[in-house]
């Protein structure tokens, strides 16, 4: 299991200037991404990034959300509650209330597939990573206990990568559990 704090993530500005992204983890093959975990600050109104050939789940860890705006119609992005959508729309967010915070899980569904589910506490479960299923457990508020002898705080994720892992939630505490099961990586 890798433990990555949010103090220890490192900043990088959009191109467009509206707000900042923080990496949290990813996987490529050939120098093709798979995927990618991030913590994005969003700090004004304006236009996604294009992320053609991905699929996005953003769910909104602080704030009171957004409208993505797009011609197919429009996402209500509310606090934690991940949306689906195709990374190629072209798509214009409007904040309902001010800044805010959001997860993104990007994926290529030629490699995977992804879920993103909150969990609320009291909750008790266990984690069972397997060679086509990566598990992360991302901390939204309270604590997240892992295998009762590691804490994360709100921001901090845990890659549960190879061994099962015991998570425990108490009531008040809520965590994001992010699923990404690969597929034909042999092609």
């Amino acid at each position: 299991m890798r433990i990555i704090r949010y103090d220890a993530l490192i900043e990088a500005p959009w191109k467009n200037g509206g707000g900042v992204t923080r990496d949290v983890a990813s996987d490529s093959v050939d120098d093709d991404p798979i995927w990618r975990l991030s913590i994005a600050d969003v700090k004004q109104d304006g236009p996604f990034s294009n992320f053609a050939g991905m699929v996005r789940i953003l769910t909104v860890i602080n704030g009171h959300g957004m409208a993505l705006e797009s011609k197919q119609g429009t996402i209500d992005a509310r606090g934690w509650t991940p949306v689906r959508f195709d990374g190629a729309l072209n798509i214009y967010g409007h904040l309902t209330s001010g800044p805010l915070t959001n997860l993104n899980l990007m994926f290529n569904p030629d490699y995977c597939d992804g879920n993103v589910a909150v969990l609320q506490g009291p909750h008790q479960q266990s984690l069972k990573p397997a060679s086509n299923r990566g598990l992360s457990a991302f901390c939204l508020s309270g604590t997240l206990d892992l295998n009762a002898d590691i804490v994360l705080y709100p921001g901090d994720t845990a890659m549960v990568d190879t061994h099962d892992c015991e998570m425990t939630l108490k009531a008040g505490d809520a965590a994001l559990l992010v699923t990404i099961d690969l597929i034909n990586l042999s092609d």
